[in-house]
């Protein structure tokens, strides 16, 4: 390979490394937006599940890590270090790997995912007491901000115990439509009416909720599609520029 080949695969394995950086620093973001948010539905599903939490930091570790291959790999290319070169291939490679088996493992058990996350806004929804808790009052956010009623519909109020077990007639106050005639509007706990007619929203979360998770994952799937492309490219690269460094030092060795 000529040098003016070797210098523009230098310089193109340069600048897959830097978005290779930034798309790590991407990941990572999501993982601690994902850790450290309490406005969103993803802070019902953390504080109720493991899962989540254990998905946030691996998507931290994976971004974090990502971004020191970058690193390593402009390092590399610019200075033509083979050893640095070979360690980033294998890295990569490795990297891959795992995200494919894990893209692999969430496909084949997205039905028992979704079985998991109606557990558990079921059983939020039947401990539900009203007071600051960051789940209780991310739901309330949730039903007020979709204009939406429990998980299927409001009916899966009537097995919260505090509801269950008064005289009065209960309703969450999120769950208030201000378009009927009713009490003054709240935006969390639980409210009374002087009907057994509730003047709540009649449909459940579950389909704007699985809307919300299908465009936020479309964003994810995206950012990872990205990141194996550019992997490949590196992947790709690095060997070319290992295989001309190789040939370079060679042709210095004198023949006798």
């Amino acid at each position: 390979m000529g040098k003016g080949c070797i210098t523009v695969t230098k310089y193109f394995l340069f600048l897959f490394n830097l978005l290779f950086f930034v798309f790590g620093g991407l990941i990572m973001g999501f993982g601690l937006w994902v850790l450290l948010d309490n406005q969103s539905f993803i802070a019902v599903l953390q504080e109720s599940s493991d899962t989540v939490k254990v998905a946030a930091y691996i998507l931290i570790g994976v971004g974090s890590l990502s971004m020191a291959l970058g690193f390593f790999g402009c390092i590399g290319a610019i200075y033509e270090i083979r050893c640095l070169l070979g360690l980033y291939f294998t890295c990569l490679l490795l990297i891959l790997i795992g995200q494919v088996t894990a893209g692999v493992l969430i496909y084949f058990q997205r039905d028992q995912l979704k079985h998991e996350m109606s557990n558990i806004i079921k059983d939020m929804i039947v401990n539900y007491t009203g007071v600051n808790r960051t789940a209780e009052s991310t739901w309330d956010y949730v039903q007020k901000s979709m204009k939406c009623c429990g998980w299927t519909g409001p009916g899966n109020w009537s097995d919260n115990l505090i509801i269950k077990n008064s005289f009065q007639n209960l309703y969450p106050c999120s769950c208030r439509n201000e378009s009927l005639p009713g009490s003054d509007i709240k935006l969390e706990g639980l409210c009374e009416h002087l009907s057994a007619d509730l003047p709540v929203f009649e449909t459940g979360c579950i389909t704007n909720v699985e809307k919300w998770l299908l465009e936020n994952c479309g964003v994810i799937l995206g950012i990872c599609a990205g990141v194996a492309v550019i992997e490949l490219l590196g992947m790709i690269l690095s060997m070319c520029l290992c295989k001309s460094v190789v040939q370079e030092d060679y042709s210095k060795v004198p023949k006798y």
